[in-house]
């Protein structure tokens, strides 16, 4: 059955409700690499209570309302979904805890035809419940297989991020653990694929991967500390398109060109050489 454009552009959302401690935040950048190095003064900010700053990219974690198009009521194959693009815009610092208000919505369905898809774009609010204060937008493009055919518009689609031509300006190596892919998960994303050789083999990866969106917060780290001075509330936004998996255990290399406060930049895995993230887009403050 063709999917239902009015029934997916209108999905009942409740708001969210999502309290989070200090531990949490901890928890959030461990999982992203921070503290790899122990004499490391910079991620030690993001992983020790005495000071404690919040990674930006922890946003993608809050008020999230979970794989909602596993839900038979969508009509989505849900095995058949991708995660092909993220965004986050960051009206104000994170709090390292507190208790925020998810209110997500579907911003537009893009039918590419029978046999190409179907492109649906989300967007999530992330509020601080006691100033009622926007912190943050996090957004995504969902590219749902098999899904196309179904009567929608075909566009637009807003253009990738271009970029540049000549050698990045700068080139920052972040390495990841073995047992990445574990720590992140704990942060909410628990879908099998990575923790679970056989649901991995299954889907036709030797091991289990990394979460696309634990690489998307490793490339944060690398912007905060290249472009940012590790000061979180430098990055304004930070935009990206995956391209490839991550196996968790290799180095991410961030490769960065500067143009004012706009930052370029794509990852690839250096043991594969294989670009991972690309078409990168960050806007920075100061």
């Amino acid at each position: 059955m063709p999917i239902d454009y009015d029934k997916l552009m209108n999905w009942p959302f409740p708001e969210l409700e999502h309290s989070y401690t200090e531990r949490d935040t901890m928890l959030y950048a461990l999982g992203v690499g921070c503290g790899h190095d122990p004499l490391d003064a910079a991620d030690l900010r993001h992983v020790y209570e005495d000071g404690l700053q919040a990674l930006p990219t922890m946003a993608v974690v809050l008020g999230y309302p979970g794989f909602w198009l596993k839900d038979p009521e969508t009509g989505v194959d849900w095995r058949k979904v991708l995660h092909g693009e993220q965004g986050l815009v960051l009206h104000r610092p994170l709090p390292p805890s507190g208790t925020v208000i998810g209110r997500s919505r579907v911003t537009e369905i893009v039918d590419k035809g029978e046999g190409k898809g179907a492109l649906l774009f989300s967007e999530r609010d992330v509020v601080d419940k006691a100033s009622g204060e926007v912190l943050c937008t996090v957004t995504s493009t969902t590219f749902m297989r098999g899904e196309g055919g179904f009567g929608g518009p075909s566009g637009p689609t807003p253009a990738p991020h271009a970029m540049p031509n000549g050698d990045p300006e700068l080139v920052l190596d972040l390495p990841t653990l073995p047992q990445a892919a574990l720590i992140y998960r704990l942060s909410g994303d628990t879908n099998p694929l990575h923790a679970d050789p056989k649901v991995a083999r299954a889907v036709g990866f030797d091991r289990p991967i990394l979460h696309g969106l634990a690489t998307y917060g490793v490339a944060g780290r690398a912007v905060l500390r290249a472009c940012c001075g590790n000061d979180p509330a430098r990055l304004k936004r930070l935009d990206v398109r995956f391209s490839a998996p991550v196996y968790p255990g290799e180095t991410i290399r961030t490769e960065i060109w500067l143009d004012g406060g706009t930052v370029s930049f794509r990852c690839r895995a250096v043991e594969r050489d294989t670009v991972i993230l690309n078409n990168g887009l960050a806007v920075i403050a100061g």
